[in-house]
């Protein structure tokens, strides 16, 4: 069994790129963080407004899709996290209304 220390609040869901070297997790404490599956190690933090509920990680790898307690989508684009480079994400932001039916 690993340990993945970080997060300050409950981790609401975790997911592995289809690849196996990322592992993304999803917290009340406001943050989805990436880890480097192998070294276990935090490489990206991203930082929402409310607490993070929800991500989904597309077939590419390199998109993931959040949700958060205020009913927003989060997209962001991983470039480079993971690579032995130094790594950036890009965030971009929609809004929507969250049903509970």
């Amino acid at each position: 069994m690993f340990t993945f220390t970080g997060h300050t609040d409950s981790i609401n869901r975790i997911k592995i790129t289809s690849n196996g070297k990322l592992v993304i997790s999803a917290s009340s404490d406001k943050t989805l963080q990436v880890w480097d599956f192998e070294t276990r190690e935090v490489i990206a933090t991203f930082t929402g407004e409310s607490a993070i509920n929800c991500c989904a990680v597309a077939p590419d790898d390199v998109t993931i899709v959040a949700g958060d307690e205020g009913g927003n989508m989060h997209f962001l684009r991983l470039e480079g996290v993971g690579s032995r480079e130094q790594g950036t994400g890009n965030r971009e932001q929609g809004t929507g209304n969250s049903n509970n039916n």
